[in-house]
């Protein structure tokens, strides 16, 4: 399967006024976009059109998700459907899932950063972005327009209406292309291996084992509760200890606390500090609350609403009383703030901060600098961070673009929330169109398994917590141990998340496997492979050098099986 011709389509405001050079050959596209008109134009995407031959439908695709929990799993051309096509589709949803946040053409489907193309011979085409902190990089997959019936790959550079003044060029990221059979996962590292180099990836902390609050007590965490668990952790062999959200003031106010938690952060820094971890702590940096300080001080730090010129909506949460909004990470103000918060916390003790939420300066809206695209928005607050927080702090990414943030973060979520449950229960949030994205442990598995390729090539991996409680949670048995087991079958970072009051001997031993488990597969030779990406969703299966994850995802069993020839 190999690209054919090529095209070049553009999307602006003046498009006559653009030109694109390009380059597509040795398995590498190079271009670059300039304005050659006279006065300033805003740029939406520029993309290379190339025909896909030959091609034995079906046709199988991998969609691989924009931000941590978005789901990343195969789907079959001409028929599945963009998520942008269901019925009921919420533009918030779009922002926090997608590069570009709008509807799909029908029977495209899209990729974000990299994908895997298999047909039916099992000839396989794998594309991927050499970047994404310049712009956001998409595949399409789309009918040709003449009525063919052939199949075009557009490579998409999405700038998100970034402004480029007359004369200005700008290079754009590098594609990386190559062809193979059957099994994507040695492409998909080779790739992720060479983005990693052209990036700096942070690749080198150590194997992280730990404890977070936030799968047992949510919003409604107290001291007391922290400080319960610390003393009963004596007999754990945890060696990060992290505070999750709900001991903050107010969301954006992050060096105050709260009522329930009547010790200001550099005391509870030290109680951590002192009982031997190291502490961690929680934030949604790029986020205000309309309650917050920051937002009541410097209402003109807010991103705005295109529309309405109203504060740019960045989540609704109902345990942070509703809607929240986003900081403009083009002022030079909010990086300064940002920078001094993640000083502030590591000099108050803690050298591990999880940044969540952290799409938000992607979402369309008004920024004080219109030359910035949505990725370097993002970029910037993430940099932000790293300068304030210094090179020796763990910086964790979570609901975050992926490539933006590669060489800035030392690990990152992969996949979308655990929860007490397998399946989401009835009732409970789920995004139209985006199924596969809401808290549900399944969820998690899910990309756990195919963005495996990830692993220590770019970051540390973090498949979310292990919850190994089996009482106060819907898991039965079995699917607290099968989650367990790809945990540790990934490699990844493995953090507990329960009240430990709750845990015996069984769970202790569980987490002891699982960390014997994990450090194999961490120090593999090649990171744990999905043998049926690209042949079910969820994926069953996932191989290290020495054992074999093989699952049930549906129901939620799984086992080991090892020392595999």
């Amino acid at each position: 399967m190999q690209l054919h011709g090529g095209r070049v389509e553009v999307r602006a405001d003046r498009p006559e006024a653009l030109a694109v050079e390009w380059s597509l050959g040795g398995g590498r596209l190079t271009w670059s976009v300039t304005n050659r008109g006279d006065t300033d134009t805003a740029v939406h995407a520029v993309a290379i059109v190339s025909r896909l031959d030959p091609v034995t439908e079906p046709l199988r695709v991998l969609r691989h998700g924009y931000q941590s929990w978005s789901p990343t799993g195969v789907a079959t051309f001409r028929v599945d459907q963009d998520g942008s096509r269901a019925e009921g589709v919420r533009s918030l949803v779009l922002g926090m899932h997608h590069a570009d946040q709008g509807v799909a053409e029908p029977d495209e489907l899209r990729s974000e950063l990299v994908t895997a193309l298999r047909d039916d011979t099992g000839a396989l085409l794998v594309a991927g972005f050499l970047g994404g902190w310049d712009h956001d990089g998409t595949f399409r997959v789309r009918p040709a327009r003449d009525g063919s019936g052939a199949v075009e790959l557009w490579v998409e550079a999405y700038l998100g209406g970034a402004v480029l003044e007359a004369g200005e060029r700008r290079a754009l990221h590098d594609v990386w292309f190559a062809e193979g059979e059957h099994d994507a996962s040695p492409l998909l590292e080779t790739w992720a291996a060479e983005l990693g180099q052209v990036g700096a990836a942070r690749t080198s902390a150590p194997y992280q084992v730990g404890w977070c609050s936030w799968y047992h007590y949510f919003h409604d965490v107290t001291e007391a509760d922290l400080l319960g668990n610390l003393r009963r952790a004596d007999a754990w062999p945890f060696e990060v200890f992290q505070l999750d959200d709900g001991f903050q003031a107010a969301i954006g106010d992050w060096l105050v606390t709260n009522a329930d938690f009547p010790t200001p952060i550099e005391g509870l820094a030290g109680a951590i500090a002192a009982a031997g971890r190291t502490p961690g702590i929680w934030i949604a940096p790029f986020l205000a609350g309309p309650d917050s300080e920051v937002a009541a001080r410097h209402p003109g730090w807010l991103a705005r609403h295109r529309a309405s010129g109203g504060p740019l909506v960045g989540m609704v949460n109902d345990g942070w009383g509703g809607l929240v909004h986003t900081l403009d990470t083009t002022q030079p103000e909010v990086l300064a703030h940002l920078e001094e918060v993640a000083r502030h916390l590591v000099e108050a003790g803690f050298p591990y901060l999880k940044l969540d939420f952290t799409y938000a300066p992607s979402m369309d809206g008004h920024y004080a600098d219109p030359g910035q695209t949505p990725a370097q928005r993002v970029r910037a607050g993430f940099e932000a961070v790293r300068r304030g927080a210094g090179d020796a702090a763990f910086l964790l990414g979570c609901g975050a673009p992926l490539g933006a943030t590669v060489g800035l973060v030392d690990g990152m979520r992969i996949g979308a929330d655990v929860g007490p449950w397998w399946h989401a229960p009835r009732g409970r949030y789920s995004p139209a169109g985006h199924e596969g994205g809401e808290p549900a442990t399944v969820n998690a598995w899910r990309n756990t398994l195919s963005r495996s390729f990830l692993h220590r090539h770019l970051w540390l991996n973090d498949p979310d917590c292990l919850m190994l409680r089996t009482d106060e949670t819907q898991l039965q048995p079995e699917q607290v141990r099968a989650w367990a087991l790809a945990v540790a079958a990934s490699g990844g970072m493995a953090l507990v998340s329960d009240d430990l009051a709750l845990l015996g001997d069984e769970a202790r031993h569980l987490l002891d496997e699982v960390i014997s488990l994990g450090r194999e597969a961490d120090a593999g030779p090649h990171p744990p492979r999905c043998p049926d990406l690209l042949d079910a969703d969820p994926p069953t299966r996932l191989v290290t050098a020495t054992l074999e994850l093989v699952g049930d995802p549906e129901v939620g069993v799984a086992h080991v099986q090892g020392l595999l020839a």
